[in-house]
């Protein structure tokens, strides 16, 4: 995306991650862990990351499930699961995290159900924790989501899944949106 990393895309007075984060710090987590790739010098001198747990994903370039399996070790031995949200992923409503986990805690996976399908972000509760450390690629998440071998629960959520960033297409109708 033009050499930047999209996470550090312009979005308003912050970033595209700082607008995620601050959705994540508006949500009732007793901890938030960030993994970082190859852009974490960046990330650290453009976005506001006090009271995170920043974690290093070495093998970044192979994907979701990387920064996952850096982040496990690092989650409070008293949490029940995790909440999965993307970096490049914004307009995640609060409203929207918070029915994820009343609803989802208790089921090893909960999912997002929109109107147009299924969406982040996930719930990953304690007793999957081990799957997912062997996950690996990009859609390590989505593989065991689609499994059939744990117990998924969708959660409904009324609308369309959140805009991901992922081309300079995606990041003009999340501009678009945000001007609205």
């Amino acid at each position: 995306m033009g050499g930047t990393p999209k996470q550090l895309l312009k979005l308003g007075a912050t970033t595209v991650l700082g607008a995620t984060l601050a959705v994540a710090r508006s949500c009732p987590f007793d901890q938030l862990i960030v993994t970082l790739g190859r852009a974490a010098d960046a990330v650290r001198k453009s976005v506001v990351l006090d009271g995170i747990d920043i974690v290093l994903a070495d093998d970044h370039a192979a994907g979701c499930s990387s920064s996952l399996r850096a982040a496990l070790p690092w989650v409070d031995p008293r949490a029940d699961g995790v909440v999965l949200m993307l970096g490049d992923q914004p307009s995640v409503a609060r409203r929207t995290v918070t029915k994820l986990v009343a609803c989802g805690r208790g089921a090893p996976i909960a999912v997002c159900r929109y109107d147009d399908g299924i969406g982040h972000p996930f719930w990953l509760g304690r007793s999957v924790f081990g799957a997912l450390s062997e996950l690996h690629g990009d859609k390590g998440v989505w593989r065991m989501i689609e499994s059939g071998s744990f117990d998924v629960r969708r959660v409904r959520i009324d609308g369309t899944t959140p805009l991901d960033v992922d081309t300079w297409d995606d990041y003009e109708r999340l501009l678009a949106s945000v001007a609205q």
